[in-house]
């Protein structure tokens, strides 16, 4: 679990637009853009290997006419940024935040509506054996209020995921408990690889000393 201060997503934000040239970077692209490097780094692939940067995309506001705030089930598909390894390193975030801010601005109502057809004309179930072990996978959001639903048993102090559907690659995001745009990122790997992130200093430099649990409590109380 890596901790991600709002002055940590915020630089970061503006270092990716910065190097492009541009302004319409998002927070979660240029966060999902370092996180694609460092994990290629920490895997040691060829300049060559392909790499892809997959993202879970929803599809209720992108459909015209958009799918009903009351629609209560799953919309949902994968959209892919690809690269090699040695294109991705080479360049700098921005560069792969640009990448996945392409792969997300194409998911139109169009490409929703063609993707369902030829599923429906080829059904199928996804598996874990599919993804490719080269990409890394985004799913959650910092968009979702993690935080905010009450039970009874007073505010959450941390969310996670639990242990089903875990794979090497995979990285979940959640909003910081401190909320303000600080973010949460839940990530797997293989220990080696885990290793050389922890050692990577681009990554590192990044990332924000953990909420303490002091801190947590005494804002829940």
């Amino acid at each position: 679990m890596f901790h991600f201060s709002r002055e940590a997503v915020a630089r970061l934000k503006a270092r990716a637009n910065e190097e492009c040239g541009r302004g319409d970077l998002s927070s979660f692209q240029s966060l999902t853009a370092l996180l694609w490097r460092a994990v290629t780094r920490a895997r040691g692939l060829a300049p060559g290997q392909a790499t892809s940067c997959r993202v879970a995309i929803e599809n209720r506001a992108r459909l015209r006419p958009p799918l009903a705030k009351e629609y209560f089930g799953n919309s949902i598909y994968v959209v892919a940024a690809s690269a090699t390894a040695g294109e991705l390193l080479a360049q700098g975030i921005g560069w792969a935040a640009a990448l996945v801010n392409r792969a997300v601005a194409e998911h139109t109502d169009t490409e929703i509506r063609a993707k369902l057809g030829a599923w429906m004309a080829r059904p199928f179930v996804y598996t874990l054996r599919e993804f490719d072990e080269n990409s890394v996978m985004v799913g959650s959001s910092p968009r979702f209020d993690m935080y905010g639903c009450e039970f009874g048993w007073g505010r959450a102090v941390a969310a996670r995921s639990g242990g089903a559907n875990k794979f090497d690659g995979k990285i979940s995001m959640y909003p910081g408990w401190e909320g303000g745009g600080s973010m949460d990122v839940e990530l797997c790997l293989v220990p080696e690889n885990m290793a050389a992130l922890e050692r990577d200093e681009e990554f590192m430099g990044a990332v924000s000393p953990p909420v303490e649990m002091e801190v947590l409590l005494e804002g829940i109380n």
